[in-house]
């Protein structure tokens, strides 16, 4: 088990045991029972201690034509474990015909169970078979409970204050959609572990939409020639402030050059 063998390594390795990287993130998750959904969001940052590894990283794991993970912890361990879960699901929608999403519940909380917490996977699993809509939440120790709304991450408070304020059993797809950019954004503005675009997942019978950056903070801004300014007001070397080609002062000093329009 995942136990013994953390046990083994710490036994046998020289010195001290490394200590995790702390990560952040913020993910959460809705029923939407009157339409019938299951709405998810997530951030997209990914960070190693106090840096940014990736700024457009996906939180949210297909697993099954209406079923979707989102992530929170160590990516390599999430990425792994959805993806062993989605061939587990398959093999069993292959040989009883049907998706449900009782399995996927069952079969990585023990797994986690067996790991004692070593596998940093916190998810937020949402799906839509044929008993309708369901949330649930799974913790990296192996615990798992159902809920209409739920979060997780560094964000998860900044987060659930959004739900606990905005949501109602009877709420519309896009109301739903509202409601969690608002949740994902409470979390990216308030935790530093959270950051940069926000990723929607709406699963429904028929299938998952996907909504990639439906809001995005941390665009890159073009380099100085791309940009539309047309004329720099210059003093030596120094740029000393940007104009467009009709707002060039008249009163310009004597000795500021005029650059030529570079658009």
């Amino acid at each position: 088990h995942g136990a013994s063998r953390e046990k083994f390594l710490s036994e046998k390795l020289p010195g001290s045991k490394p200590a995790a990287k702390k990560t952040g993130t913020t993910i959460a998750g809705i029923v939407c029972k009157e339409a019938g959904c299951v709405i998810l969001g997530a951030d997209t940052r990914a960070t190693e201690g106090s840096v940014v590894a990736d700024k457009n990283c996906l939180k949210l794991h297909q697993i099954a034509n209406s079923m979707v993970a989102a992530g929170a912890g160590t990516a390599a361990d999430l990425d792994m474990q959805c993806e062993f879960m989605r061939s587990n699901l398959e093999l069993l929608r292959m040989a009883t015909g049907r998706d449900r999403c009782s399995p996927f519940v069952s079969r990585l909380s023990s797994k986690l169970f067996q790991y004692q917490g070593n596998l940093g996977c916190a998810l937020i699993f949402g799906g839509v078979d044929d008993l309708g809509p369901s949330l649930h939440q799974i913790a990296p120790h192996g615990s798992a409970s159902s809920a209409l709304y739920a979060t997780f991450g560094s964000g998860s408070l900044a987060a659930m204050s959004q739900l606990e304020t905005g949501y109602k059993v009877n709420l519309t797809q896009e109301e739903g959609v509202d409601l969690m950019i608002s949740a994902i954004e409470g979390g990216i503005f308030n935790d530093l572990g959270s950051g940069s675009n926000v990723d929607i997942a709406i699963i429904t019978k028929t299938g998952t939409e996907t909504r990639r950056s439906v809001r995005a903070y941390n665009k890159r801004l073009k380099p100085r020639e791309e940009m539309a300014l047309s004329h720099l007001v210059l003093l030596g070397e120094k740029v000393v402030t940007e104009f467009p080609a009709a707002d060039v002062p008249a009163d310009v000093p004597a000795d500021v050059t005029t650059a030529m329009e570079t658009s």
